[in-house]
């Protein structure tokens, strides 16, 4: 009997000494990949009062924090330069000590959006990325890419852990990551030759407002914030709720320290009036900014893709298109990819096209000149500047060119509109002729149904697929002249 009491003794002596050891947030842990040469936070819990001392593995440096009543801590460690040495960090609060290892110094981005950013390098049911036996494949030995994803949950109050955990790419997990964000990452690894780190926060279908704080929805917008409201509120689809995702599935790594932020979403909000989206995503953005507590982090994002939407030649699609790149326009430390080649011709009614290689990429070329200064690589998809109609025939001017167009003739997706207002299909070609005047070299558009053409369009479509490209092979973004 007293054999059997001393057992249990020591067995609540243990239990009880082990759930005294400090805790750590499920993203501070092993195979993590931290911003390089840079104060990282790390942060968990402990007994309320009690110091946490955390040492590091490549400095002598002690760094300590006192867990407040709630038994919170939060410390910051000066991080190394990047590489592929694997480190470890040990936390001891007196209790006990807690090791993460194989962690890695490098670059951290957030995958955050909807369902494009969501899907997987295997791609959803019916719905394919290209390429994934290659990339499967190449995945051997690329453990230098690493992901974590934030399970995609609802919550009325925004939360401070999630069950996630750094995964090591490997051809057993890269299927599993983001397409886009894997492909982002690939490409940047290729770049700098330095670990990169993913943490992804989204979820399919999520509208702009679906990540906003309750404070700023009360503050600017009419949804509903109070549960009954929630549940009540007219949304086809418990995904498009305001509030409930950034509280349950990006409230959790706002301590982290990161370089910047990946966004692809934008498909539910289509049919927002005016200037309503594009408002609300700078609202989204400053509002995460404030929340990482980093200054003005990268915010690099993309353009929904061409989709029929119902109706091939409605403009609904166009007009979100529209409202992201004024946004883009209006978000400091921002850039938008262009997607209009990014969809195959048979992809009309796909929701999730399977060309995520284009997209991960161009949004690393943003990231390669804009945030690592590498000016060589071309990054920005041309735009319309201004027209000028002599007779018959529009004549327009186009930013970001990069020194060339990607062809001379038989350009698509050109319309053109007299006072009627229709619009009607136009042939482009390169216009050029010596004597060095403003409009000496241009793209002149023409249509043999509109005489007097007053407005002209490109790819100001659901669906509609253009062929013109800057030097670099970027996409002219879609647009209108007019504001019918």
């Amino acid at each position: 009997m007293n054999k059997q009491v001393c057992f249990f003794a020591f067995f609540m002596a243990l239990a009880c000494n082990m759930q005294a050891k400090v805790r750590l947030h499920h993203l501070v842990s092993d195979n993590m990949v931290i911003q390089q040469q840079t104060d990282v936070r790390l942060w968990g819990w402990a007994k309320p009062g009690r110091r946490v001392v955390a040492t590091t593995s490549w400095s002598d440096q002690r760094a300590e924090a006192k867990a407040d009543r709630q038994g919170r801590w939060l410390l910051t460690v000066q991080s190394p330069r990047a590489s592929y040495t694997p480190l470890s960090v040990t936390f001891d609060d007196g209790d006990g000590a807690v090791t993460i290892r194989n962690v890695l110094a490098g670059e951290v981005w957030v995958c955050a959006g909807q369902s494009n950013m969501e899907m997987p390098v295997k791609g959803f049911g019916n719905c394919p990325v290209q390429n994934y036996n290659q990339e499967v494949i190449h995945a051997a030995g690329a453990r230098q890419v690493r992901s974590a994803k934030i399970p995609s949950i609802m919550r009325m109050t925004p939360q401070e852990d999630a069950d996630t955990h750094w995964r090591e790419c490997s051809p057993q997990t890269v299927g599993d990551f983001s397409a886009t964000g894997y492909f982002f990452a690939k490409l940047v690894n290729r770049a700098l030759d330095i670990p990169v780190g993913l943490i992804e926060a989204n979820k399919g279908g999520t509208r702009v407002e679906s990540w906003l704080t309750k404070e700023n929805l009360e503050r600017y917008t009419q949804e509903p914030t109070d549960s009954m409201g929630i549940v009540n509120h007219k949304k086809e689809w418990d995904y498009h709720r305001a509030m409930l995702w950034g509280n349950g599935t990006f409230s959790p790594i706002v301590n982290y320290t990161v370089r910047g932020i990946l966004f692809y979403q934008g498909c539910s909000n289509v049919g927002d009036p005016g200037d309503q989206y594009s408002e609300r995503l700078k609202l989204l953005v400053d509002q995460w900014r404030s929340q990482f507590r980093l200054g003005d982090i990268p915010f690099y994002f993309v353009q929904i893709a061409p989709f029929v939407s119902g109706n091939a030649d409605g403009t609904w699609n166009a007009e979100l298109q529209e409202q992201q790149y004024k946004a883009s326009k209006a978000i400091a430390n921002s850039g938008l990819v262009c997607t209009n080649d990014c969809v195959l011709p048979y992809e009309g009614e796909q929701i999730h096209p399977s060309q995520k290689q284009k997209v991960g990429e161009r949004l690393a070329y943003l990231a390669l000149n804009k945030t690592y200064g590498m000016k060589t690589v071309v990054c920005d998809s041309p735009s319309f500047r201004d027209m000028l109609v002599k007779s018959d025939t529009v004549m327009i001017h186009l930013d970001n060119e990069c020194g060339a167009i990607s062809r001379f003739s038989d350009m698509v997706g050109f319309e053109v509109a007299g006072a009627d207002r229709v619009f009607h299909p136009a042939r482009a070609k390169h216009f050029w002729q010596p004597g060095g005047g403003y409009w000496d070299e241009c793209i002149v558009v023409t249509s043999d149904a509109v005489k007097q053409p007053v407005a002209v369009r490109y790819c100001f479509r659901n669906w509609l697929l253009g062929n013109v490209a800057n030097a670099g092979g970027l996409p002219l973004f879609p647009f209108r002249s007019d504001n019918w």
